[in-house]
């Protein structure tokens, strides 16, 4: 008890130290750092954890916002406001609510004729003119005023005024359906003094001058959430725009860098164009009109925040690993949004992976694996024992604490994506991740729960992943694994023996795993198998050179794991009653002869494998009629090569190499 306390102890005072130290962090660490320290209440309740369904869909908000004493001594934090909310009706309906703080805001009136609200319990309330049937549109406006007080959201200090609402602060400073499956497009105007610079989501449609006041006009094209609307203004804010080209269209993007008076952001300005044309390239084009930074005050000390086409950074963060995070969530988190919080691995995991795959193309694939290495590495020591996502939290929104626990939601999700990666390969992992990015039916500027990305990538791969959501998305912790291994002679070859088990009781996690042999003459040979239950017992035979050495999971790409591998001197007790398996000729040039030994009545399946354990075609199934079995196999259509027969009873399964050669 002694060492875990004191293990714990040192964990804690790591996270504070490294919290005072932010060029020393990573930039995701610094992101789950600010976000699990918020302190928003949530009162959002959704109906479903897998399709959140509404009354109503909100189309449009319409915000006009004054602004100007904000600025100015001794900088209230109250300012008065209408916004227009536009809806299209879902079900039949005669009132509509949105959630809106009372600590925050005042309702005033709303405009539309006969019609009543109340607001109360941190709910607007708004009966509506008549009764609406599905498909029909139609509009309130909302007059209200933002109150002198400090509420996490809304932000005033000495000249800055900024918003950030994740997850649950846009109804903060603004009446909305403050749900991140509800997106709509934006039109914002702003009230500030000439000196104000004030920047939000979309284009800047026009500003304009009346005597003393600064009037600017935000519209976003493309739906947000409500948490990613956004306003970040400064008086005498530096601006530079970098203009991003299009490698495949031509088409000019421009990326704006906002920034306080003595910062330089000349470095990343000058990184972030190879940027966008990598993730543009990863998953495909840039999603926005426009894009851009700023960094913000000590009211905002740490990390960033991906506000749609406009990131909040802290003072003088122009670190290119927080940059690569926070824009990564320019596609996922943004342009396709997590429906319910319990699916926020779909932001955050996916932005902590990018920001590894950046080094990765930056770097070297070697460096990449050091730094997902690295993330397993932290999740490791810090599991806090909940899982990834748990479907209670569409409806009850966690504590900032747990959804944005670094060790779990960052660290954890981008291992869990590299792991996928490794059980899909390359090809078939990319492009179903850019599939999902650009597809404009279910994706694209709209929200998804980790079920709907699962199901997309089966589709695009032809793999089944349920297994491997369940273990690593829906179950805590990781497996622990006590592997054996014996090399032992066998005629005038060499037989190995390789058992996979795991310690931990929850479940079983299944995966491909790749074992590799290694041989006196300093050769070796991966094979890559499917581990799927505990115990199971894997045999490899050889002739001609002498096995010396087995290694388990070789290149650690089970990066989520912990256990030990050791040599026995003793064969295992083999569940499957095998006495003989041969294959001849072996190598092979067009047929080969395989002859198996069981038990009269033994059901059995001998299947071909690949050396990445993909199936490539059943040789034969059936039931002995006798003791010994034997066919012939047409190998003329395979390249030469290595391959993998495996045979399959009901009581265990054993593997034998197969040699093309011509």
């Amino acid at each position: 008890m002694k060492k875990l306390i004191i293990t714990l102890a040192l964990i804690y005072f790591y996270g504070i130290t490294i919290a005072q130290n932010f060029p020393a962090m990573k930039g995701n660490q610094a992101c789950s750092y600010r976000k699990s320290h918020m302190t928003q209440l949530p009162d959002l309740k959704l109906l479903s954890p897998n399709a959140p369904v509404h009354s109503f869909d909100v189309l449009n908000y319409t915000l006009d916002l004054d602004l100007y004493n904000c600025y100015i001594s001794p900088y209230p934090k109250s300012f008065a406001a209408s916004v227009i909310v536009t809806f299209r009706v879902d079900s039949v309906l005669s009132s509509i609510v949105l959630n809106a703080v009372n600590t925050s805001l005042t309702i005033d009136s709303v405009a539309m004729s006969g019609v009543s609200f109340t607001h109360a319990s941190n709910k607007l309330h708004i009966t509506l003119d008549k009764t609406y049937n599905p498909g029909e549109q139609a509009e309130v406006k909302v007059y209200y005023h933002h109150k002198n007080v400090a509420d996490g959201a809304f932000y005033v200090n000495s000249g800055f005024v900024f918003t950030d609402c994740e997850p649950e602060g846009a109804r903060k400073w603004f009446p909305c359906w403050d749900s991140p499956s509800d997106k709509a497009t934006t039109d914002v105007t702003a009230k500030v003094p000439l000196n104000v610079k004030l920047a939000s989501n979309g284009r800047l449609q026009d500003s304009t001058v009346n005597g003393n006041i600064l009037t600017y006009h935000w519209i976003s094209r493309d739906p947000v959430a409500t948490y990613l609307t956004i306003i970040t203004s400064r008086v005498n804010y530096n601006l530079d725009i970098v203009n991003w080209i299009n490698p495949n269209t031509g088409d000019t993007t421009p990326m704006r860098f906002y920034y306080n008076p003595g910062e330089n952001p000349d470095g990343m300005e000058y990184i972030f164009p190879g940027m966008v044309t990598f993730f543009s390239e990863q998953f495909g084009d840039h999603p926005f009109e426009k894009n851009g930074f700023a960094t913000l005050n000590s009211d905002f000390a740490w990390g960033g925040m991906e506000n749609q086409t406009l990131t909040s950074l802290c003072p003088n963060c122009w670190s290119e690993s927080l940059v690569a995070h926070e824009f990564a969530h320019q596609w996922f988190g943004d342009m396709i949004t997590c429906a319910t919080w319990a699916d926020i691995w779909l932001n955050e995991g996916f932005a902590t992976w990018s920001d590894a795959h950046w080094t990765e193309h930056t770097h070297g694939y070697a460096a990449y694996k050091t730094e997902i290495r690295g993330n397993a590495d932290y999740y490791l020591l810090a599991n806090a024992g909940w899982p990834i996502s748990d479907p209670s939290w569409a409806i009850n929104t966690p504590s900032t604490n747990i959804l944005f626990d670094y060790g779990i939601t960052y660290m954890k999700g981008s291992c869990v994506l590299h792991q996928l990666r490794y059980v899909m390969g390359d090809s078939a992992f990319f492009a179903a991740l850019k599939s999902y990015a650009t597809d404009t039916v279910d994706f694209k500027y709209k929200s998804a729960t980790i079920l709907d990305f699962k199901d997309k990538f089966e589709a695009v791969s032809g793999q089944e992943l349920d297994y491997f959501f369940n273990e690593w998305i829906f179950t805590a912790n990781h497996p622990v694994y006590q592997n054996v291994y014996s090399i032992n002679p066998n005629g005038d070859g060499w037989r190995v023996y390789f058992t996979c088990r795991q310690t931990l009781a929850e479940i079983y996690w299944q995966m491909p795993v790749e074992i590799k042999v290694k041989f006196d003459d300093n050769t070796d040979t991966t094979f890559r198998v499917f581990n799927s239950f505990n115990g199971e017992i894997f045999t490899f035979d050889f002739t001609g050179k002498r096995p010396t050495n087995v290694y388990f999971d070789p290149n650690n790409d089970i990066v989520l794991k912990k256990g030990t591998t050791i040599v026995s001197t003793e064969e295992p007790s083999m569940s499957i009653d095998e006495a003989v398996f041969s294959i001849a000729p072996n190598p092979c040039g067009s047929k080969a002869v395989i002859s198996i030994t069981l038990k009269n009545g033994t059901e059995f399946n001998l299947s071909l494998l690949d050396l990445a354990g993909k199936k490539l075609s059943g040789i034969e199934r059936g039931k002995m009629k006798g003791s010994v079995y034997e066919t012939e196999f047409d190998v003329s259509n395979l390249s030469e090569g290595v391959y993998v027969c495996r045979l399959e009873t009901e009581t265990g399964v054993s593997y034998h190499k197969l040699v093309v050669s011509r």
